[in-house]
């Protein structure tokens, strides 16, 4: 199998414990679930049913409060935004609209219109979107065409430490509905590819992108 992200040849490892297969990219460290395991559109939706988050979810928002203050100083122009994987509830970009944006989202579940179309952005937020997509080349090249130019984007996902015992062990790869695992270097070969730089990284689980 080769890497869904720089089309290397990837190496298969078991996960005995979820009786799943992954494959992990020696040259850009993306590790990906086998799509043997990958669940139907229905059970997923269903999954994403179960997230029960608003405003009055203090931590929740906090979150989003903190990734929303990571970038906030680097953007150049933040008039208008699309939240790209916006959920059920769209509380990011109700937060959005407190710091006085113009905000468009979409989710393909819960706000499928794409409200995005004919459309650019200063910047575009995706948080907890890229570990479920099968395809984030296309979604990222997506996200780039709707970009102003030097325009930013925003991504939340939990980054893996490209040790594979330690994957086994690690809590965020049980959730069925993740299927795609990334390091900060992953992103800057996912970025490099779709027209895109990596500016900063927390090194945990934020990244801030700028179109070249």
């Amino acid at each position: 199998m080769t890497c869904k992200i720089c089309n290397y040849d990837t190496k298969a490892f078991d996960d005995v414990e979820l009786q799943k297969q992954f494959y992990i990219c020696p040259n850009c460290h993306c590790i990906v679930l086998d799509p043997r395991f990958y669940l139907s559109l229905e059970k997923e939706n269903s999954l994403y049913n179960n997230h029960h988050n608003s405003l009055e979810n203090e931590g929740y928002v906090k979150m989003f409060e903190d990734f929303l203050d990571y970038f906030w100083n680097d953007l150049t122009c933040k008039e208008k935004a699309l939240d790209f994987g916006s959920g059920p509830t769209p509380v990011l970009a109700q937060l959005l609209r407190r710091r006085e944006v113009k905000i468009d989202h979409y989710d393909k579940f819960y706000q499928p219109i794409q409200c995005f179309e004919n459309q650019t952005y200063d910047f575009i937020t995706s948080t907890e979107v890229f570990e479920h997509l099968d395809d984030p080349v296309a979604t990222l090249s997506l996200l780039s065409q709707h970009l102003k130019p030097k325009g930013f984007i925003a991504l939340m996902t939990l980054f893996h430490t490209n040790n594979e015992a330690s994957f086994l062990k690690w809590w965020y790869r049980r959730d069925p509905t993740h299927i795609t695992f990334y390091t900060a270097y992953t992103l800057e070969v996912l970025a490099h590819k779709c027209g895109l730089e990596v500016l900063k990284t927390d090194g945990k689980r934020i990244a801030l992108l700028q179109k070249r």
